[in-house]
């Protein structure tokens, strides 16, 4: 047996013991996942740039979790129902035009809320009215309710249109408006095991002090009896247990909310749901410095319109761009990558610095680089047996455990940079035909294991850039 068939057969074991791997790695850890993104802003507000990083980050665990074998639930949860909704209902009561609803209706709700917003910095008496609107849509008055189902399918309609470009998908469309009617019941739980307390200004509250002095509490009513935010996504975590028996529920939100989930996870385990130990909240920190040659970005429709028109100059002032045949696509996809990239680099919790030009540099540790790394793959491959490479899984294992995107970005760069070394070290034309298929196998290998990886982060990999 000469050392060329040695080789052959060790492929041959090593793909049955990774294959192997891989089967037992899922049956261990398939449960079902249910992934909360708060995603999008509230309804009837243009998707700011902001909320890029709890989309992607969302994106990324849901597609974590489903490569690791488990039965994942993407859910959007959006902002629908409160005071702020009670402030744009009786703002465009003031200001609002049927007309330019017609005309530009996303555009023309943000502008209301913007000028209402202004108003009762001054004016008590918008205050007012915003109570009012949002007592009478709580109390279920068709007035208001038929205003709010037209602004939520206005905005609903709107953001669709960025998760499209995105490659972000989601199972249910959610919101606090859907939990309203459970409120009651989760305040009838907390009356009947004493948990529910009067302060003197009559908002009911929650203690939540070791000591029971009132230290520490969290108000889930106030004193017109309307809800809160707390309260409503108690209701709806008790909801989505009763409907999908999930084996773990994840939030994505801003590291200012982690205080928040504190109290709705304490509160839930105070009423006797022991399933509150399988919440988890993931925080991610800010981004700073997001501009375009606009000025300040407010929408991030503009920040992916400045990726792909960046990327795309790049790209044609670029030598070594091949033809392509929807060129406006590639650099769309491209430049999301590198958005992604960015993001991911660091730890979650951390603020960064949004930087355009080390987002598009084509060298380095940079999504433009994994899209071109996979871009030359793919023109080496033709129709190969894959051979997932044995770390891979062991990386997705261990960020499955504290879902920590870098650690994948760091596996996926690493490889990049191997195989941009081994195109120059080991050709494979002009090869002997078995050392050629030898490296094509390893060339199939690298090819599987990046795309894949790179579809996890949320990035489409490209065919040819």
């Amino acid at each position: 047996i000469n050392f060329k068939i040695n080789r052959s057969v060790l492929i041959q074991v090593t793909t049955c013991i990774v294959y192997l791997f891989c089967f037992c790695l899922n049956v261990c850890v398939c449960v079902c996942v249910y992934i909360c993104f708060n995603s999008s802003p509230n309804i009837a507000k243009k998707f700011h740039a902001g909320h890029l990083r709890s989309t992607i980050i969302g994106n990324f665990i849901a597609n974590l979790k489903e490569a690791l074998g488990n039965d994942v639930i993407r859910m959007n949860y959006l902002g629908d129902w409160g005071f702020q909704f009670g402030l744009l209902g009786a703002g465009f009561q003031r200001f609002g035009s049927q007309e330019k609803l017609k005309e530009n209706p996303l555009q023309h709700l943000f502008d209301v809320y913007v000028q209402v917003h202004r108003e009762a910095e001054g004016e008590e008496c918008i205050h007012q009215a915003a109570r009012d609107f949002f007592r009478a849509l709580e109390q279920g008055e068709e007035e208001p309710l038929s205003l709010w189902r037209h602004f939520r399918e206005i905005t609903v309609a709107e953001y669709q249109r960025v998760y499209n470009r995105l490659g972000v998908r989601f199972d249910e469309y959610s919101g606090e408006s859907f939990h309203q009617d459970q409120v009651l019941d989760v305040l009838e739980q907390l009356r009947t095991r004493g948990l529910l307390k009067s302060t003197e200004k009559g908002t009911s509250v929650v203690d939540l002090s070791p000591a029971q002095d009132m230290s520490y509490y969290s108000t889930v009513l106030r004193s017109d009896g309307t809800s809160l935010y707390i309260t409503r996504d108690l209701a709806a975590a008790v909801s989505r247990k009763e409907q999908h028996a999930f084996d773990e529920m994840i939030y994505v939100t801003d590291k200012s909310q982690a205080g928040h989930f504190r109290q709705v996870f304490e509160i839930l385990r105070a009423m006797g749901y022991r399933w509150a130990q399988s919440c988890r909240h993931v925080p991610f920190g800010l981004v700073q410095g997001m501009k375009t040659r606009k000025g300040e970005v407010v929408f991030l429709v503009d920040v992916l319109d400045e990726a792909r028109s960046k990327m795309l100059r790049n790209m044609r002032e670029s030598t070594t761009t091949k033809h392509l045949e929807d060129p406006e696509d590639t650099a769309e996809k491209v430049g999301i990558a590198a958005l992604i990239v960015q993001d991911f680099k660091g730890p979650l919790e951390s603020d960064y610095k949004f930087d355009w030009d080390r987002v598009l540099q084509s060298q380095g540790d940079t999504g433009v680089f994994l899209q071109y790394t996979h871009s030359r793959l793919c023109r080496m491959m033709c129709q190969l047996c894959p051979l997932p490479l044995f770390r891979y899984d062991e990386v997705l294992w261990q960020i499955s455990q504290d879902l920590q995107p870098r650690y994948l970005v760091n596996f996926l760069m690493i490889l990049s940079h191997l195989v941009a070394a081994a195109l120059k070290a080991l050709p494979v034309k002009g090869s002997p035909p078995m050392m050629a298929q030898a490296r094509l196998q390893l060339f199939s290998s690298a090819h599987t294991v990046l795309a894949s990886g790179m579809r996890i982060l949320g990035i489409t990999p490209v065919q040819k850039m």
